[in-house]
C-alpha cells in the first residue's frame, strides 16, 4: 500500500490513469484475518451431507438426520457397500439432545458403512458396518487420548467415537476411500479451492489450517505450487503427528512461499465442551449418556509429554497453537508452559496462543498475563451454545465466563477471535456479534459484564490477529507500507445498532490490491 489518507492528500497520487473508485456509503475495512480454523479439514467435508441444524442447516432431530441420509443415498443411487459421511449434527441443539446411536444408523443402511461427525470434530458415530470397515469391535481397547463407546450393562460398542478414536477412523477411513477413488488428488484439489472461496467470501484475505494432518500438508504445498491460493494461508500441522519431522518443517517457519506461511504447530489438549469431552476440574452440570455424576472429561496429554514436546519446539524457536476448552487444560497450559517460562526455555516474543479457552476461570486471567500468552476466544459460543452452556454443560456461573474477552481487556491482554470453520462457516462478523452482545439464540444475555464495544471487536480479527501471526508490521490495518488487504461492507459495524451486525454482508474482499470476491 502506497498511500493512505485524506482524499485531498491522496490527489498527489493521482493521474490520468487512476481509477478512482467510490464507495457510495459502504465501508472499507482492512481484511478480515482468521487465526484459527481448518481449511483442509472444511475442503475434506465438501463430499460429505450436511447434516448441520439452525441456523445453519435443517437436521434438528435425529429423525431428520435419519431422513437426509436416506434421501442422500436414493438421490445419488450410493451403491450398497459404499462408505458415506455426514457431518455437522449437534445434540445441544437437536430436539432429543444427545448423540445418535450405532442402531440408530444401522435403521439407515446394514450394508452402507455410515459415520457422522459432530459439529465441534472432536466425536463421532458409526454404525455397524463402518465399525467392522475400520476394523474396531467390541474387544478393541480405548486408543490413548480416544473412548470407543460402550452400553453400559452390555459393554458392547453403542457407535460413539470421542477425541483420538474419532481422529483415528476418520484418518484410516479418508486413506481407504481415497485409493479406491481415482481422481482422489484431483477432487481434493478442487474441494481446496471451493473451501479457499468460501473464506473469501466472507472478508478474510488470512485463512488458518489449525491442525493439519495426514496429507493435507502435501496438498496444501501442492496447491501453493500451482498458484492456487489468493489469500495468505498459514497452517499449524499436529505436532504429535509430524513430530518426527520437525527438522524438515524448520526451514519452512514464517516464511511464506506462493501464499503458504508454517506458523507453528498445534496441540490438542483436550475436547469440546458442547461435545462435553473438554476437561474439567469441575464435573459437567449434566453428564453425557453413560457417564457418572462426577464425569468432567479427559485429558488428550500428560503434563510430561506436554513439557517435553512444546521444549522441544521452543528450544528450536518455534510457536504453538494449543487448543484448551476446559478449566483443567488451561490449567495444564499454564502450569507447563509457565514452568518452561521459568527455565528461559518458553520466550513471550514466540506469542504462543491458547485456542478457545472456554471454560476459562477469572484467576486464569493474571496467569495469561504473567506467562504473557495470548488467548484467542472462539466467542461465536455465546451465541450458538450458551443456551446449552447455561442448562447442560457448565451451569449459569461457569457459562457466564465463556470467552472473557473484557476481563483480558481490562488485564491488557491481546486477545484474538476466531470461528473455527467447519465447526462454524468461516465467519467473523458473527464472532463479533456474539462477542459485543453476548446474547444468545434464546435472548438469554449471558455474562454481560464480558461485552466488549465494536471496535474491540473488529481489532480482535484485524490487528490482534496480525500481531498473533507474527504479521503486524504488514497486515491487520490500512497503513502506508502495509499490503492492500480489505474487505467491503454493506454497513459498518462501528456505528450501527450494534444488535445489528450479525445482518452485515460482505460485499468484496481485497488481497493486496487484487478482487478476489464480490458478491452477486
Amino acid at each position: 500500500m502506497l498511500f493512505a489518507g485524506t482524499k485531498a492528500e491522496a490527489d498527489h497520487y493521482t493521474d490520468e490513469k487512476t481509477k478512482i473508485i467510490n464507495l457510495e456509503g459502504k465501508v472499507l475495512l482492512p481484511g478480515f484475518i482468521d487465526v484459527h480454523s481448518h481449511l483442509t479439514s472444511r475442503a475434506g467435508m465438501l463430499q460429505a451431507i450436511d447434516l448441520f441444524p439452525e441456523p445453519y442447516g435443517t437436521v434438528n432431530s435425529i429423525k431428520n438426520l435419519q431422513n437426509t441420509i436416506r434421501k442422500y443415498l436414493k438421490d445419488y443411487a450410493i451403491p450398497a457397500n459404499q462408505p458415506v459421511i455426514g457431518n455437522g449434527y449437534d445434540d445441544a441443539i437437536m430436539t432429543e439432545h444427545r448423540h445418535p446411536t450405532r442402531d440408530e444408523l444401522d435403521a439407515i443402511s446394514k450394508t452402507n458403512p455410515i459415520i457422522v461427525i459432530h459439529t465441534s470434530g472432536h466425536a463421532s458415530v458409526a454404525n455397524t458396518a463402518m465399525l467392522k470397515l475400520l476394523g474396531i469391535s467390541d474387544s478393541s481397547k480405548d486408543p490413548e487420548g480416544g473412548h470407543y463407546g460402550r452400553n453400559k450393562k452390555t459393554g458392547m460398542l453403542n457407535g460413539k467415537l470421542e477425541e483420538n478414536a474419532s481422529f483415528s477412523a476418520l484418518l484410516s477411513l479418508t486413506e481407504k476411500m481415497s485409493k479406491q477413488t481415482g481422481n482422489a488428488q484431483e477432487q481434493a484439489m478442487q474441494n481446496l479451492k471451493k473451501a479457499q472461496d468460501e473464506w473469501l467470501s466472507y472478508g478474510q484475505t488470512t485463512i488458518c489450517d489449525g491442525r493439519t494432518m495426514g496429507e493435507s500438508v502435501a496438498l496444501l504445498e501442492k496447491a501453493a505450487s500451482e498458484h492456487v491460493f489468493k489469500a495468505d494461508v498459514v497452517y499449524f500441522p499436529d505436532y504429535e503427528y509430524f513430530k518426527k519431522e520437525l527438522s524438515t518443517f524448520k526451514p519452512k517457519y514464517m516464511k511464506y512461499n506462493n501464499h503458504l506461511k508454517l506458523g507453528g504447530f498445534k496441540f490438542s489438549d483436550d475436547g469440546s465442551p458442547q461435545g462435553k469431552t473438554a476437561w474439567l476440574t469441575q464435573p459437567y452440570l449434566v453428564p453425557p449418556e453413560g457417564q457418572s455424576a462426577d464425569y468432567k472429561g479427559f485429558p488428550i496429554f500428560s503434563d510430561q509429554v506436554l513439557y517435553e514436546d512444546l521444549k522441544t519446539l521452543f528450544q528450536n524457536n518455534i510457536t504453538a497453537q494449543l487448543h484448551v476448552n476446559g478449566d483443567a487444560a488451561i490449567d495444564q497450559a499454564l502450569r507447563v508452559i509457565g514452568k518452561l517460562k521459568e527455565e528461559n526455555i518458553y520466550r513471550p516474543e514466540l506469542r504462543v496462543t491458547l485456542i478457545h479457552v472456554q471454560n476459562s476461570r477469572p484467576d486464569h486471567i493474571q496467569k495469561i498475563k504473567d506467562i504473557r500468552l495470548i488467548p484467542s476466544y472462539f466467542s461465536t459460543h455465546v451465541y450458538l451454545w450458551g443456551d446449552w452452556h447455561y442448562s447442560s454443560v457448565f451451569g449459569p456461573e461457569r457459562a457466564s465466563f465463556i470467552s472473557p474477552a473484557n476481563s483480558a481487556l481490562k488485564a491488557g491482554i491481546i486477545f484474538t477471535m476466531h470461528h473455527d470453520a467447519p465447526v462454524t462457516p468461516p465467519d467473523l462478523i458473527t464472532a463479533m456479534y456474539s462477542a459485543v452482545n453476548r446474547k444468545t439464540r434464546s435472548g438469554r444475555i449471558l455474562g454481560p459484564n464480558e461485552r466488549i464495544t465494536p471496535f474491540q471487536a473488529l481489532k480482535a480479527i484485524t490487528i490482534n490477529a496480525a500481531y498473533q501471526l507474527q504479521e503486524e508490521e504488514r497486515k491487520g490495518s490500512i497503513k502506508a507500507g502495509k499490503l492492500a488487504d480489505f474487505v467491503i461492507l454493506d454497513q459498518n459495524p462501528l456505528t450501527i445498532d450494534p444488535e445489528q451486525i450479525r445482518n452485515i454482508k460482505v460485499l468484496e474482499t481485497i488481497k493486496e490490491g487484487v478482487s478476489v470476491y464480490q458478491r452477486k
